[in-house]
């Protein structure tokens, strides 16, 4: 049986996402998320940080449509994207879950070809999509050719080639190295900028929540509550130096302490 979508919100609203008393309890009887409400406006970048099981990647399916909730309403902004004949939503997952048999390219395909999209009309897609993840001569590479890194960004084309107005992001930099996690932020916020879609992000790090966000929502342990919430107000475009500033810093301790309470009854805390 198919799960419900999503409501729609008023297109002359300026919200992308709204969340109006969520709950979200499994069929085993775990109680996973809420009584949660939560907005995102247009074109903000928002973090949902918290201890595991706590209901975030949770949340970002009920968004997604891809679960429904056991109570409240989830609504989301569609109808400016239903126009244009592209995807209201782009889901980026923790793994790459790429076809190893594919280019690149091919793998980048997938959603448009799912929705039947003309091939010329793909083709520019795709040739698109591959250039905002500096990815562009890699098209006609397989998956074991390329780093981790180059494989999380071929996930990110394939959710941007719909031209997505919000995009979905469930711990995608999790098993990177510092390094390579560092420079996709980067380009991330880049890509934020230039093209000014709504990111709702889920990360377990304090200091990728504290870099990339406008806003940093601070989740409870499960079943999963807003305990706090954090609007980063630092200076734009950000880079480097702000890495190792007093501010970054201050907003980093913030917080580490607003999450303290939900990892203190954890095992192992």
């Amino acid at each position: 049986m198919a799960e419900p979508a999503p409501s729609e919100l008023d297109a002359g609203s300026s919200l992308a996402v709204s969340l109006r008393g969520v709950t979200k309890v499994y069929d085993s009887g775990v109680a996973a998320l809420g009584p949660l409400d939560l907005e995102v406006n247009r074109g903000e970048f928002v973090t949902l940080v918290g201890p595991s099981g706590c209901g975030k990647s949770t949340a970002l399916r009920l968004i997604a449509g891809l679960a429904a909730p056991t109570a409240g309403t989830v609504s989301v902004s569609h109808l400016a994207a239903e126009v244009r004949g592209h995807h209201s939503i782009g889901f980026v997952f923790q793994e790459p879950t790429l076809m190893p048999w594919a280019s690149v390219r091919d793998n980048v395909r997938l959603p448009l070809k799912l929705a039947h999209a003309p091939t010329s009309e793909a083709d520019a897609r795709i040739d698109e999509a591959l250039v905002q993840v500096g990815l562009a001569e890699f098209a006609h590479a397989y998956p074991r050719e390329l780093s981790g890194g180059m494989k999380m960004r071929v996930s990110l084309a394939r959710a941007l080639v719909t031209d997505p107005d919000i995009l979905l992001m469930d711990e995608p930099f999790a098993a990177l190295d510092e390094i390579t996690r560092f420079r996709l932020n980067n380009d991330l916020l880049a890509l934020w900028r230039k093209l000014h879609k709504t990111v709702i992000f889920v990360t377990h790090s304090v200091f990728e929540s504290v870099y990339l966000s406008q806003r940093v929502i601070v989740m409870t342990a499960r079943p999963g509550r807003i305990g706090a919430e954090f609007r980063i107000s630092a200076t734009e475009p950000r880079s480097e130096e702000f890495r190792t500033s007093a501010e970054y810093a201050g907003f980093c301790r913030q917080v580490s302490n607003a999450l303290a309470p939900a990892y203190a009854g954890q095992a192992g805390a």
